[in-house]
C-alpha cells in the first residue's frame, strides 16, 4: 500500500526516532509499504518518520527510477557503487571520513526543492537487517550519501538543515508553501492541519 508522505513542517520529521525490537507490531508490512511508497514517489530512500512512524527504520534502493544497473555517482577517484537495496533497522553511523563532496539532493518530504549538500564519501554504519541480525559495514559514494540522508531523518534532521544560512533564507517561501500543502507532488502527501 502506498502511504502518504509527511510534508515539511510535520513535527514527526523533527523528532529523534526510537529504536525498535524484534517482533515490532506490523514491521514486515510497514517495510513492504515503505518500498512501495518510495517507488511510487520515484525516490531512492525513505525513512519511517516520513510516513509518520518515529522509529529507527529506513529503506534504500539506489537504483530506484534508474535504468543504470552498473553503478551510481561517486566522488572523483572512487569507483561507482553497485546497486544497494536494503532495509536498515536501528542504524547508527559510527564513522564518517574523506573529503566532503557536494551533490544535489532532494527529499520526498520537500518536493520540488533540490540543493547541493556536502557530505563525506565514506561511512561505517552499525545496523540490523529485517531479521534483526547485527551488521557493521562500510559504504562509499552515492550509497553512503543516501544512507546519510535517511539516517539524518532518524535524528530529526532534514537536508535543508545542512544548507548555508543564505540558501536557507532563499528557499524559506518555498518551504512554507510546502508546509501549507502548496505543492505539485505526484504522490500522496500528508500536511499538518491548519489551525
Amino acid at each position: 500500500m502506498v502511504l502518504p508522505i509527511r510534508a515539511f513542517g510535520d513535527p514527526v520529521l523533527k523528532k529523534v526516532a526510537s529504536d525498535i525490537e524484534q517482533g515490532h507490531a506490523g514491521l514486515d508490512q510497514l517495510v513492504k509499504d515503505m518500498f512501495e511508497t518510495m517507488y511510487a514517489a520515484n525516490g531512492v530512500g525513505l525513512a519511517a518518520p516520513q510516513v509518520g512512524q518515529s522509529i529507527r527504520l529506513f529503506v534504500v534502493d539506489t537504483h530506484a527510477g534508474s535504468d543504470d544497473e552498473d553503478g551510481e555517482a561517486a566522488p572523483e577517484g572512487m569507483e561507482p557503487e553497485p546497486r544497494l537495496k536494503r532495509v536498515f533497522i536501528n542504524a547508527y553511523i559510527m564513522e564518517e571520513e574523506g573529503q566532503e563532496w557536494g551533490f544535489e539532493e532532494g527529499c520526498l518530504s520537500i518536493p520540488g526543492i533540490r540543493e547541493e549538500v556536502d557530505r563525506q564519501p565514506r561511512i561505517t554504519l552499525r545496523y540490523q537487517d529485517e531479521k534483526f541480525e547485527e551488521h557493521e559495514e562500510e559504504f562509499v559514494g552515492f550509497a553512503a550519501r543516501v544512507i546519510q540522508h535517511e539516517h539524518d531523518h532518524l535524528d530529526g534532521i532534514l537536508f535543508t538543515d545542512h544548507l548555508p544560512p543564505l540558501r536557507k533564507r532563499l528557499i524559506q517561501g518555498k518551504l512554507r508553501d510546502i508546509s501549507m500543502g502548496k505543492t505539485d507532488a505526484k504522490y500522496p502527501m500528508r500536511f499538518v492541519p491548519k489551525k
